[in-house]
């Protein structure tokens, strides 16, 4: 960095965490302006609703006039002809990780969330339960919280919540993102393999993470599940910080052991060790669905107590706790018919959502409609767990996986597999090419009663809300 820094410009700066990281910047008193090729709400005019330029397209243009720093989004290829005019100029730029790390986590304990489930969710709740404690902290997470409206929060207090993702940093920096983000404390919620575009297998994946656990100091802690193999074979022999252990093995810290619902909502019943000695039980109740979140619940409980929060004060988080867009976020009720969207895409997350909304809406109907658009979703590296992981729906309906001509035939997920597997079990299930004819179809086949889950981890042609609506006009008809 050559001089002090005022003006900021920002490539990619649509996508969730970069336009997340110009608000922060923005908030926190910085020139910023940036550039996609994809500008659509809601990021976009969230940016430009407070005051941030967004130019549509690349182009050496965008320089102009020259910023004092370049934040490059990992979407950015060097081959982007705004990359190629930076590159030969002598304008300084870095990562979006970088830029986190730089502005907003030194001088903070770093809390980072990682793990292949769950991040989002643990992130939002660690950051609220923090908040209502009152030792407002920074966060920089990839969903919108509903209980303050944002992805993130500028935070005066000692904490900054992070969460922290494997995939690689910027094409001038292929290490993982969560590499840079100088952990403290960190929870590590699974790890299982994904990301098949950057990772060769899954142990290149359980190295990406050994390399993340081997920079929390002495001092720090990690919070890790326990039941996971994956996680317990990393961390099994770390000396120096402090391990703490959530699960459902009696080895653990803290242990579900079990999950009911009642009126709405999740109550789970765990076991947990004294630190000096002996055991109690608890029972926290929230309205987050499914065993999955029970273990999101534990590991943000074992932080709390870490951090010195008293069980009562972290059950009053519990309780106020709204959850966050795209994760069981309830779009509406209409005409007799529930409408959800979620972002799961890998197949144990779509498993664990589709179970956790059948025993939260039994005995509705469950029609889960799913698209398989992530780089790893996309291959048949998970042609058989796909096939095993809509058990628990009564009705299965796939969007062919968008095809941008990076995959061989033999390569791709094979859609008609899973449908075939499905209706084997004497389930309903289709298959469709685009997002109208399924908006066709599921108008003519829900009833009332039902339940429809929608599963991507892209915006999925706005068909949850679309559906919501034609609902509501079919009611009042």
């Amino acid at each position: 960095m050559k001089k002090k820094i005022t003006d900021i410009h920002m490539m990619g700066i649509c996508g969730m965490g970069m336009a997340s990281l110009a608000l922060l910047l923005h908030s926190s008193g910085f020139n910023v302006r940036g550039s996609d090729e994809n500008v659509y709400p809601p990021m976009s005019t969230q940016l430009q609703s407070s005051g941030i330029k967004v130019m549509e397209g690349y182009g050496p243009e965008n320089l102009v006039p020259e910023p004092d720093l370049v934040i490059v989004g990992n979407v950015i290829r060097k081959t982007n002809p705004e990359a190629e005019a930076l590159l030969s100029s002598d304008i300084p730029y870095c990562s979006m990780a970088e830029a986190l790390r730089k502005f907003f986590l030194d001088g903070k304990k770093s809390v980072v969330i990682a793990g292949t489930h769950g991040k989002s969710t643990t992130s939002t709740l660690a950051t609220w339960v923090l908040k209502s404690a009152g030792l407002d902290p920074g966060a920089f997470i990839g969903a919108v919280s509903l209980n303050w409206g944002k992805s993130f929060c500028l935070g005066n207090g000692d904490y900054f919540v992070v969460e922290g993702d494997e995939y690689d940093t910027a094409f001038f920096d292929k290490r993982p993102k969560f590499l840079h983000y100088a952990p403290r404390l960190v929870i590590l919620t699974s790890v299982e393999f994904d990301h098949a575009d950057i990772f060769p297998d899954f142990e290149t994946v359980k190295k990406a993470f050994s390399d993340f656990l081997s920079l929390v100091p002495e001092d720090g802690v990690i919070i890790a599940n326990w039941s996971d193999p994956a996680v317990r074979e990393l961390v099994d022999g770390i000396s120096g910080p402090r391990v703490l252990r959530f699960g459902r093995d009696d080895d653990a810290d803290c242990s579900l052991l079990d999950y009911t619902v009642e009126g709405g909502r999740s109550k789970f019943l765990v076991r947990l060790a004294e630190p000096e000695g002996g055991v109690r039980k608890e029972v926290f109740t929230t309205s987050l669905m499914g065993y999955h979140n029970g273990y999101n619940v534990l590991s943000v409980f074992l932080l709390s107590r870490y951090l010195g929060i008293e069980r009562d004060e972290f059950q009053r988080a519990l309780d106020t706790f709204r959850g966050l867009k795209r994760r069981q976020e309830v779009v509406g009720e209409a005409d007799g018919v529930v409408v959800i969207d979620d972002f799961a895409h890998h197949p144990t997350a779509v498993r664990a959502t589709v179970r956790a909304v059948k025993e939260a809406y039994a005995p509705g109907r469950l029609i889960a409609v799913f698209e398989p658009r992530s780089n790893s979703s996309r291959r048949n590296i998970f042609q058989k767990e796909y096939e095993e992981a809509f058990d628990d729906a009564k009705t299965v309906i796939i969007k062919t996986p968008p095809e941008r001509g990076d995959l061989k035939d033999d390569e791709k997920l094979d859609v008609n597999r899973i449908i075939l597997a499905v209706r084997k079990k004497g389930k309903d299930a289709f298959c469709f090419e685009d997002t109208d004819s399924v908006l066709e179809f599921l108008l003519d086949y829900v009833s009332f009663g039902d339940v429809v889950l929608f599963m991507s981890n892209g915006a999925f042609d706005m068909l949850p809300k679309r559906l919501f609506e034609h609902l509501v006009k079919r009611s009042l008809v």
